[in-house]
């Protein structure tokens, strides 16, 4: 469709899933696999959360209903509460507090979008893992740690990290990020800004993962993203989503296995069934996938919220 919206039936309601934006009269700035950014004068820009969502680094075909509205949703609260001890990019999530120009597309950009400061975004993905999960795992199986950091022998899947440990990533605009070492990242950014970027990352995380933990949610681990804006380092993009990071219940944690998750998972499952090849172009989703998928996070967003999506 022209504007990027379709139509999704589910049991619930018919929900408008924005796939694509669409802002004519706007400077697109960059379009990722979930964001659409536009330009918004020489100091801002307006990020877009649409439907979109990616598996094994490939985009589907079908949006997931209120996805976009969870991710910009939930990171506007975090920025929210993290504000007095951690500066970030984000500015206001009022779409009548936006530039003029952005007018005409409040039906698009109406709970889904944040203006944002520039910045210079550092190469590195800053990955906090406070648990034994993911590629981590599959890691530690093969070398007795995660990103060269040694661990102790006879952790299993999902153990607790304690302390959590910081493993870098390199940040890939198409394709899989890759795990790097702490002196891979050393190397890429120097050393003060390195160590800066740590301990920033384990300060936010443990902030986080004591607050969700009171809500019943344990954030297993998450990633974040830091910019420069002058001399000043300052959080940027998304925060503690079901995007950005794996979200567990904390009921019915139990060690030694799989932990069923607040994000797409759903989807990777259907996919795995399927024989798909990962890659384009990618199977259909079953609109039961899709329902299953949206209703996850929107059941994160009221954990940690304690309010339902409006």
């Amino acid at each position: 469709m022209s504007n990027g919206q379709d139509k999704i039936v589910t049991p619930q309601a018919t929900q408008s899933v924005l796939r694509e934006s669409s802002l004519p009269t706007v400077k697109l700035f960059s379009r990722g696999k979930v964001r659409d950014v536009y330009e918004a004068g020489p100091d801002h820009l307006l990020v877009v959360a649409t439907d979109r969502l990616s598996a094994f680094d490939v985009v589907m075909e079908q949006g997931i209903p209120d996805k976009g509205r969870v991710l910009t949703e939930l990171s506007c609260f975090w920025f929210d509460r993290l504000k007095d001890s951690v500066k970030s990019h984000f500015i206001t999530a009022g779409v009548g507090q936006f530039p003029a120009e952005f007018a005409p597309y409040g039906d698009q950009l109406a709970g889904r979008s944040m203006l944002v400061l520039k910045a210079q975004p550092f190469p590195i993905e800053c990955i906090v893992r406070g648990y034994l999960s993911g590629s981590g795992w599959k890691d530690y199986r093969a070398t007795g740690g995660v990103c060269g950091i040694k661990l102790p022998a006879g952790l299993e899947e999902s153990s607790k990290l304690d302390p959590p440990i910081f493993t870098p990533s390199t940040k890939a605009t198409t394709g899989h990020d890759e795990n790097i070492t702490w002196d891979q990242m050393v190397a890429a950014i120097g050393p003060e800004p390195a160590a800066e970027l740590r301990q920033r990352s384990l300060d936010v995380y443990q902030r986080a993962r004591d607050y969700a933990e009171g809500r019943g949610i344990i954030i297993a681990d998450t990633k974040f993203e830091w910019g420069l804006r002058g001399d000043e380092i300052i959080l940027i993009d998304e925060v503690l989503t079901p995007d950005s990071s794996r979200f567990w219940p904390r009921e019915g944690y139990q060690p030694g296995r799989a932990q069923p998750s607040y994000d797409k998972q759903f989807v990777r499952d259907y996919l795995e069934s399927t024989g798909w090849n990962k890659q384009p172009p990618p199977p259909p989703l079953p609109s039961e996938v899709v329902r299953k998928t949206s209703e996850k996070y929107r059941e994160a967003y009221l954990r940690l919220t304690g309010s339902p999506l409006d």
